[in-house]
């Protein structure tokens, strides 16, 4: 297995590593949650520059690399719902959303067929990953004595219920837009792959 699939895979196993960190009733160990989540988006960003830079593209690597990064996102979602900061049903629909648009991805690829990819739907990853990453920082600083007491106040401010709720609220209509049209605008190599799916032999 080349390196940028190892890494993939790293990626997979630190996932279920930082969910249950993550979880624990206990400030150190939400700590050691975020570095381990950051070491898992670096393997994304090392892997990705791997194979660009030595053409190290392997149709399991296409198969894995996408995948791996939903997991390490919607689990990091899921751990915001558990914790009481995100709401269930926009986590759900962004999970949704991710898993139709990724399997219609991943079929189309089997079948050799290439599916174009928006300006929105690369706007709507940059905000869900942006606003992930300021949820999980704040909500780690939080758990830093020193600095708690020290900036409550800012932090009580930039973790605000009502900030995060309509923020995210955003971002899941949007998320659920960019789902929509990609549907829409993909329609007609969607209608031909399902039809020749269904033709018979």
């Amino acid at each position: 297995m080349i390196l940028p699939n190892q890494l993939t895979v790293l990626r997979i196993i630190l996932t279920p590593i930082f969910l249950f960190l993550f979880l624990q009733d206990e400030p150190l160990m939400i700590q050691i949650s975020f570095i381990v989540f950051l070491l898992a988006a670096i393997t994304d960003w090392y892997d990705g520059w791997l194979a660009r830079k030595f053409n190290y593209i392997t149709e399991w690597g296409k198969f894995l690399d996408p995948l791996a990064d939903k997991v390490l996102t919607s689990t990091a979602f899921v751990a915001l719902v558990i914790t009481g900061i995100l709401e269930l049903w926009m986590v759900l629909l962004i999970i949704l959303r991710d898993i139709i648009v990724t399997g219609l991805r991943m079929y189309a690829d089997n079948k050799k067929v290439t599916f174009s990819t928006s300006y929105t739907a690369k706007v709507k990853t940059f905000s869900q990953m942006f606003f992930l990453y300021y949820l999980l920082l704040f909500y780690t600083i939080n758990t830093i004595e020193p600095l708690n007491i020290e900036y409550k106040y800012l932090l009580n401010s930039l973790l605000n219920p009502a900030l995060i709720y309509y923020v995210m609220l955003a971002i899941t209509l949007f998320t659920v837009y960019t789902g929509i049209t990609y549907v829409i605008s993909n329609r007609k190599l969607i209608k031909l792959l399902f039809v020749n799916e269904t033709k018979p032999n």
